[in-house]
């Protein structure tokens, strides 16, 4: 079956081009998609040839991770199921993860139409609010994650880092459990997007003392989702006993983290990564009970057949980006 993608063809190098994919089975669901979210972070990464899977960072002497079909999160119309895939039916609205492709580094890509989906990566979207709020919905689920996974009460203090997309997401979440909520980023006019909270700049090296001056007893829950160990190292000294670090970044080869540290008040560590069924769907009834904003996020659409155009972008970083959605 013919489809075309968006593929990294060599570092740096992106292409709108025709894609083979499997025959569809009786459990496949074929969709043709109408809006794909780029994931900066992630994508940019397998862009630059910085991982090889997943969060697999790239080493001296693995292969080479292209061609790659980016991306992992779309939504669309279901234009055919197989015959064992009872639960939906032709022109449903579905979002999709990942979807099969041959012939590239990984054997599934995101920005492909039509995708051929297994049934489980696919969750049919409810009515009532337009289906591209959830055309980021893995990404948006794991700010969802972030901000859910830690123990807190209402009116606990909570610092996130990282004013991009998992940050505005996480710093959403916890503001929606009831925790007062600091945002710290590099970006004034990302950092202004956060209306649940406060922010403060990153560039600003008081943003410490200012943390530690609004919560004097300590932050319940510090949240880094640039992937730096400095940050993590920021924030557990920022912490009161029992309080829960959340690391939500691609920290490559050099992850070295000293655990003696946060032994000393006890501090959780939850290490946030991937999806499951059930965060997808609950972060999917958060996006339409409106308690987690996607929409407004959105900075840039770009037709499909523009996705280098969209890449240069975002490696420039000439303007103010977020949210980047492809057109189908």
């Amino acid at each position: 079956m013919k489809a075309k993608a968006v593929v990294f063809t060599a570092p740096n190098q992106v292409t709108f081009q025709e894609v083979d994919c499997p025959d569809p089975g009786p459990q496949s669901v074929v969709v043709n998609v109408t809006h794909s979210w780029i994931s900066n972070g992630t994508e940019g990464s397998y862009l630059r040839g910085e991982r090889i899977e997943g969060d697999t960072p790239w080493r001296p002497g693995d292969p080479h991770p292209f061609p790659v079909a980016a991306g992992y999160q779309k939504v669309g119309v279901v234009d055919w199921v197989g015959e064992e895939v009872t639960d939906l039916k032709k022109g449903d609205a579905v979002f999709v993860s990942v979807s099969q492709i041959n012939d590239m580094f990984e054997p599934r890509g995101g920005h492909v139409s039509p995708s051929v989906s297994g049934r489980g990566a696919v969750i049919k979207i409810p009515e009532g609010i337009s289906p591209l709020a959830y055309s980021g919905l893995v990404l948006t689920q794991v700010g969802y994650n972030c901000g859910a996974r830690p123990q807190l009460q209402p009116g606990d203090g909570a610092v996130v880092i990282g004013d991009g997309l998992v940050g505005q997401w996480a710093a959403q979440m916890l503001a929606h459990r009831g925790a007062q909520v600091i945002l710290v980023g590099r970006h004034p006019d990302r950092l202004a997007y956060f209306k649940q909270g406060e922010t403060l700049l990153e560039a600003d090296g008081a943003w410490r003392e200012k943390v530690r001056e609004r919560f004097k007893e300590g932050i319940q829950v510090g949240v880094d989702t640039v992937g730096s160990i400095a940050v993590m190292n920021d924030l557990q000294i920022l912490m009161k006993r029992y309080a829960h670090l959340v690391s939500a970044g691609f920290y490559g080869p050099n992850d070295a983290f000293e655990l003696q540290p946060p032994r000393y008040r006890e501090i959780s560590i939850d290490l946030v990564s991937g999806a499951t069924q059930e965060r997808l769907e609950k972060t999917m009834e958060l996006v339409h009970q409106r308690a987690l904003d996607t929409l407004s996020l959105i900075t840039h659409h770009f037709p499909v057949e523009q996705a280098t155009e969209a890449w240069d972008l975002i490696e420039s970083k000439r303007e103010t980006v977020l949210g980047v959605v492809l057109d189908w």
